[in-house]
């Protein structure tokens, strides 16, 4: 009889797990080891592509952690990987050659974009960068050597959403792989492998652990493709510890809950400050007046926690506010269970050039908040104070 299948709620608590009855223990054992004892040397060989063989090879708690991860994705399989810049990188550098083309939407990660503009140049592999919603921009940069199509979405830190069915198209039928930098938007809001996107990708440091402690990075996709990437990796030695792969599997079983509510305060969050004179410009997908809108609500069940907004006012009053946060931390990273805030021109596009920050619209005044699951009222209540004290201190220097 076919299994059932089962809700993501479910599948973030139970997913990946065999559930015949059985004696044994309900939280997964970590398998705190380099390496593993072999019989014979026969057995030696035999062990080498398995997770029991050497721990950057593979090893049972990351085997568990991925095998959740695929059944959230509905992908065939999933590789960890040291952080979310390993799994990107990797997962590129497993797919491409010396001579070989990428197009890339421009609005993407800064260590990305660096990545993409200045190391794999060195390497030979060239990128076009097209801008992120202009999809006939995308065909028009495919040149016959090209082998991948790369996009996020939504994007960091302007919230903009692709359409995931349309990127696809392109990608089939060019014979491209398509790559998705899915970080913020969580399967838990959007699993791309159902609108045709090739691998998917997370820095599971984010949403999947959820409470800022550890660094993960996350490759789904085909079995086909992630052995070439799996290659790679086990090359570069970019592995987790099994330890961190335990961290993963456990936050993985509140992120429904905790996603639902960061979903719930963040379009509160922007439906504020979209009502503050002090701000001339709100970012978040499910907001009224977000020109994806309507597609945003098409292909996620929830807009999630992070959103973007520009102080009205120069550079200089937008680190004011940031600084006059008390429920926000001043800190880069997202996705926890605490509230963040930062400027993105000053941690995580602030490798970039300031004309492709430009061209993105990463503005000295866009500030980016990560919505933890705190009180939404608090965190108005935090928001409101500290525009009024940029406010206040604009008032009293032309009074002086």
């Amino acid at each position: 009889m076919k299994s059932r299948e089962y809700d993501q709620e479910t599948e973030t608590v139970h997913g990946g797990r065999n559930l015949d009855k059985k004696n044994g223990p309900v939280g997964m054992p970590i398998y705190q080891s380099a390496t593993f004892e072999v019989s014979d040397n026969a057995q030696q060989l035999r062990a080498t592509h398995t997770d029991m063989f050497y721990t950057r090879y593979g090893n049972p708690t990351h085997t568990a952690a991925q095998d959740a991860i695929a059944a959230l994705e509905k992908t065939e399989a999933a590789l960890l990987f040291a952080s979310g810049m390993a799994a990107i990188t990797g997962a590129i550098l497993g797919l491409v050659k010396s001579g070989d083309h990428i197009v890339a939407q421009r609005d993407i990660y800064g260590g990305t974009t660096k990545f993409l503009g200045s190391w794999l140049p060195k390497l030979g592999v060239e990128t076009t960068f097209v801008d992120s919603t202009d999809y006939e921009q995308h065909e028009r940069a495919i040149r016959p050597n090209t082998r991948l199509l790369y996009v996020e979405s939504p994007t960091n830190p302007t919230l903009r959403v692709i359409d995931l069915r349309k990127i696809s198209l392109v990608a089939k039928k060019h014979g491209l792989v398509s790559l998705i930098d899915s970080t913020f938007a969580t399967p838990i809001n959007q699993r791309p492998a159902e609108f045709g996107i090739d691998l998917v990708l997370h820095s599971g440091t984010k949403y999947f652990g959820g409470h800022s402690d550890v660094l993960c990075g996350i490759v789904a996709g085909s079995r086909e493709l992630l052995q070439k990437i799996w290659e790679t990796r086990t090359t570069l030695g970019g592995v987790m510890d099994p330890h961190a792969a335990w961290l993963i599997l456990r936050g993985m079983k509140t992120m429904a809950v905790r996603v639902q509510r960061q979903n719930e305060n963040a379009l509160r969050v922007a439906q504020f400050l979209a009502s503050q004179p002090e701000v001339r410009g709100v970012h978040y997908p499910f907001l009224e007046g977000h020109a994806q809108r309507a597609l945003a609500i098409e292909q996620m069940s929830g807009g999630g926690g992070v959103l973007s907004f520009e102080v009205n006012g120069t550079g200089e009053e937008a680190k004011r506010v940031t600084e006059s946060l008390r429920l926000f931390t001043l800190a880069p990273s997202l996705g926890g269970v605490e509230s963040l805030v930062s400027i993105p021109v000053l941690t995580s596009h602030a490798m970039i050039p300031a004309e492709h920050r430009a061209k993105m619209g990463v503005t000295e005044q866009l500030i980016r908040l990560s919505v933890g699951v705190e009180n939404v009222d608090d965190l108005i209540a935090d928001l409101k104070q500290a525009l009024s004290a940029v406010t206040s201190a604009r008032e009293t220097i032309h009074a002086v």
